[in-house]
């Protein structure tokens, strides 16, 4: 009967955490030891949704570093197609502090503060490329900036934010529109040199 009690709890205290959607980077380490990048899709001070390279094992000890928060650990609670999602083994000074943490990052999305340039801008030696739709259209485009974590693009077709597309051959998600065209994150961090070789 004691065994029988215990999902209760553990269900309440997981709805009593408010998910926020936020997009951050970072990278996270598995059990043996390797390490891959990762996006947040949304994040609670109890749990976090990961867009991942690799996916684990449910039940698997993660630790995690995001741009923002910092140092994460916990376990896989439960895997879907492109990542999982994981439990945050936290004392409560540290839910208390990961709580404000995302307040704030909520807040500055939805009051449009300027965008982290945490990394570097960079211009392509050659700005012209394709970018690719779900359906499987490619329609030209022209590249006006890069970053390990993204790119700003000119193109006639205007996606949906949050529709998955490639460009060239890097996969990512829209995230704005501007007057001509639309930004869009990357699903993982790219290296500098290797987006310049991608687009020379």
């Amino acid at each position: 009967m004691a065994v029988a009690a215990n999902p209760m709890p553990m269900r309440a205290e997981r709805r009593s955490f408010q998910r926020v959607k936020i997009s951050l980077y970072g990278r996270y380490m598995l059990q043996d030891r390797s390490e891959h990048s990762c996006r947040v899709i949304d994040m609670s001070p109890g749990n976090v949704a990961l867009k991942a390279e690799r996916i684990g094992r449910k039940g698997e000890r993660v630790v995690v570093y995001l741009h923002h928060i910092g140092r994460i650990e916990g376990r896989i609670a439960r895997v879907f197609d492109e990542g999982f999602a994981m439990t945050i083994n936290a004392s409560e000074r540290k839910r208390d502090k990961l709580a404000s943490q995302l307040t704030w990052l909520a807040n500055r999305h939805e009051l449009d503060l300027p965008e982290d340039r945490r990394h570097e801008r960079i211009t392509p030696g050659n700005p012209m490329s394709t970018i690719r739709l779900p359906d499987g259209h490619e329609h030209p485009c022209r590249i006006v900036d890069l970053s390990a974590s993204g790119a700003a693009i000119e193109t006639a077709p205007k996606p949906a934010i949050g529709t998955p597309v490639f460009l060239g051959n890097l996969r990512g998600e829209v995230v704005r529109h501007f007057e001509h065209g639309f930004a869009l994150e990357f699903a993982v961090l790219q290296e500098p040199a290797a987006l310049l070789a991608e687009f020379e």
